[in-house]
């Protein structure tokens, strides 16, 4: 008997094909759900009772997790849970210290939406000790192709280096059609030349959402969201492409179209618009830093403006001794930062102080008052036993907002 754990978008058609292929099957779902065919259980627990095989596909890891906790007490030895869930190898190793002995493991996540879930035509990657892969390779098989990976846990990695590739290169399209769009070309013109080239096959694929719009889902922008979320951590986790491809996600994500199709990035994406690059600024207006620094992070509508102290171009100090003149320097110089990209001291959001001696804290708030007028920004002061540079009193830095 298997037992089938999880009947969202993907596990109820495969459960079904399990029913159609002639299995015994008890299915359960967290909102309980039909697989004509097929029992349904109240509990995992319950579902997993007589099973030989217990097969769970479910959205995260933490789902999994929980699943599986609640059906432990049902679990037989000699029995093989199939985790065919996106969850990645850290998640795998979890679940299986989780399994009472005697219970073999099988990470088999697969390849494919909804479409190829109900035909039989999924790419299954699986993981596992070769004599319990074996053994489970026929019930496998009734989804779609079986492609052997390795050791315990390869399934779930070569899942997720897969998604790595697969959905930046959709969010990197749908960006290249934003762009498209932007410069008023034709956006179905630019996918016939896309389709002559190597990326055709995934071109295609988006060509109805370009045309037509969003389809319905069947594969979950959320999802694909999660699935490189856990692509990008841990070891190997240096990935900018599949790090700014997930960012752009959740950004859609936050926006409501985590339900949606991932072909939903397509119109977010161009709404959305290209992004405001980061850019480092070191005005001319104010002495040079060391060159290893910035004098300031500009990043969309806000200003990040690095300590300031009281160095002159010569990388003298100025007013040696005297807080007032190395205070009235350093408000000069954070003046001239924030004019030079259009803001002024009245949309400072936040100013962080560093002071060698809080004894002289009057003699820079009389000076600061001066400059920064009307109701004061957010604001932190902290005495520090030095400076980096003998003979400096203060550093000042601020964020702030800016037209």
């Amino acid at each position: 008997m298997i037992a089938f754990l999880g009947l969202g978008r993907m596990g109820a058609p495969m459960a079904g094909r399990l029913v159609a292929a002639g299995h015994d099957v008890t299915v359960w779902n967290r909102t309980p759900k039909q697989v004509p065919g097929a029992r349904s259980a109240p509990s995992p627990e319950a579902a997993v009772a007589e099973a030989d095989i217990v097969v769970t596909m479910l959205s995260d890891p933490r789902a999994v997790e929980d699943v599986v906790g609640a059906a432990w007490p049902g679990l037989r030895p000699g029995s093989a849970l199939v985790e065919m869930s996106t969850i990645g190898p850290d998640a795998v190793r979890r679940v299986r210290g989780l399994l009472p002995e005697g219970v073999a493991l099988v990470d088999a996540p697969v390849l494919g939406s909804v479409g190829p879930a109900a035909d039989g035509t999924l790419t299954v990657l699986a993981g596992g000790a070769p004599g319990d892969v074996a053994r489970v390779r026929e019930v496998l098989s009734v989804f779609g192709t079986v492609r052997e990976t390795g050791g315990p846990g390869t399934g779930a990695a070569t899942k997720l280096a897969v998604m790595n590739v697969f959905v930046s290169a959709q969010v990197g399209l749908a960006e290249g059609l934003a762009y498209a769009r932007a410069l008023g070309l034709d956006r179905s013109a630019l996918v016939d030349v896309l389709s002559a080239t190597p990326l055709g096959p995934l071109a295609e694929r988006l060509r109805p959402a370009v045309e037509s719009g969003p389809s319905e889902t069947r594969y979950a922008l959320g999802l694909a969201a999660k699935d490189l979320r856990l692509g990008t951590e841990g070891p190997g986790s240096a990935q900018s492409v599949a790090a700014a491809a997930r960012d752009r996600l959740a950004e859609a994500a936050a926006a409501g179209l985590a339900d949606r199709d991932l072909t939903a990035i397509i119109p977010f994406a161009e709404a959305a618009g290209p992004r405001e690059p980061v850019r480092r600024l070191n005005p001319a207006s104010v002495p040079a830093t060391n060159g290893y620094y910035s004098h300031a992070t500009r990043a969309g509508d806000l200003l990040f403006v690095s300590g300031q102290v009281a160095l002159d171009e010569d990388d003298r100090v100025v007013g040696e001794g005297d807080m007032t003149r190395q205070a009235e320097f350093v408000m000069e110089n954070l003046r001239r930062i924030l004019a030079d990209q259009g803001s002024s001291f009245d949309r400072v959001l936040h100013i962080r102080t560093f002071l060698t001696d809080m004894d002289l804290l009057p003699q820079y708030g009389a000076v600061r008052r001066r400059h920064i007028t009307g109701e004061p920004p957010a604001s932190t002061t902290v005495e520090v036993p030095r400076l980096f540079r003998p003979g400096l009193l203060l550093e000042v830095e601020l964020v702030a907002a800016v037209s």
